[in-house]
């Protein structure tokens, strides 16, 4: 019987797509001078990689890792078509969008808790906290929950980021570092 190829862990791909993404939003988020930068990484990084990663996480059988990195690929995707294309804008949409997706992270992050290394659960954790400021901020139009929001999705990327270096180190441990 021959065994089917290994591949390369996708988290540490989809893990970074995140990070990177996540952290241009937030910087605008909170209010530092980087204007719509996100807008292209939306698409491609955060978007069509975490997605391919989240692809690359079924065959592996990791439900959780499939689930996450494909539905926050869809996440910056739909967030980059909105931005761009969606005008005018209904002033509730925003609202709306993050309600949502706070619901999706809350419950992801019970099972990033109950499942997952202590990266990982950081950065679902700090995830929730950043989406619920964020809700808050625009569905309720408090503008300064908004730049709190932006500044815990600056740490939610940086988790990521460790996260993601996390998992490429792990895979080659006799790297040096």
């Amino acid at each position: 019987m021959v065994s089917p190829p290994k591949i390369a862990n996708p988290a540490a791909l989809g893990l970074a797509g995140f990070a990177l993404t996540t952290f241009l939003l937030s910087a605008k988020n909170a209010g530092l001078p980087v204007g719509d930068a996100f807008l292209g990484f939306a698409f491609f990084y955060g978007g069509a990689a975490q997605l391919l990663a989240g692809m690359w996480e079924f065959p592996s059988g990791n439900t959780f890792g499939a689930l996450a990195f494909s539905s926050y690929g869809a996440f910056w995707m739909g967030t980059g078509f909105w931005a761009m294309f969606v005008t005018p804008k209904n002033p509730n949409d925003l609202a709306y969008i993050l309600f949502a997706w706070m619901i999706f992270t809350l419950y992801m992050t019970i099972e990033a808790v109950r499942h997952t290394a202590l990266p990982v659960k950081l950065v679902f954790i700090v995830l929730s906290i950043t989406f619920i400021l964020l809700w808050i901020g625009v569905g309720f139009g408090v503008p300064s929950m908004v730049q709190f929001g932006g500044y815990a999705g600056i740490l939610t990327a940086a988790l990521a980021f460790y996260a993601s270096w996390k998992a490429v180190h792990d895979a080659h441990p006799s790297l040096p570092v």
